[in-house]
């Protein structure tokens, strides 16, 4: 049996909700982590919706991937939204190369870490793994 990144000591899969204006982005981050036996909860195109989502389902979401700079409710709203309904969320930032500002804001509003588009499988996998608290056990 191989031993997933995305399974839980329970056998069960985390949960991922991703939030990105970008389709390519969202299907290019699902896919990485369905790989790894993760299962992504729901898509999210904006960050209004993607509180939406959290708050329907936050009991049931280990980590939530949100773009930085999206039409609408950007991530830096979603993420102070989403850390008001829950002040343990794992939340992982996605940004484009330049945005360190932007970054280091969301670090210090509670975001546990980010990622850099455009998305470097072995980067994501080990970011998230660090912020769920997952042992490294991929070699990919």
């Amino acid at each position: 049996m191989i031993d997933m990144c995305g399974m839980k000591p329970d056998g069960k899969p985390y949960r991922v909700l991703i939030v990105d204006d970008s389709v390519f982005i969202a299907k290019q981050l699902s896919q990485i982590l369905k790989s790894e036996g993760f299962e992504v909860a729901g898509i999210a195109p904006d960050g209004r919706i993607g509180v939406q989502m959290y708050e329907e389902m936050s009991s049931n979401v280990d980590l939530v991937t949100m773009d930085i700079t999206m039409p609408g409710m950007d991530g830096i709203s979603a993420l102070e939204k989403i850390r008001a309904i829950n002040k343990n969320a794992s939340v992982v930032m996605v940004t484009a190369l330049g945005k360190e500002n932007l970054v280091k804001r969301c670090m210090l509003m509670g975001a546990k870490n980010f990622i850099v588009k455009p998305i470097d499988r072995s980067a994501l996998l080990t970011r998230v793994s660090a912020v769920l608290g997952i042992k490294p056990g991929f070699a990919k």
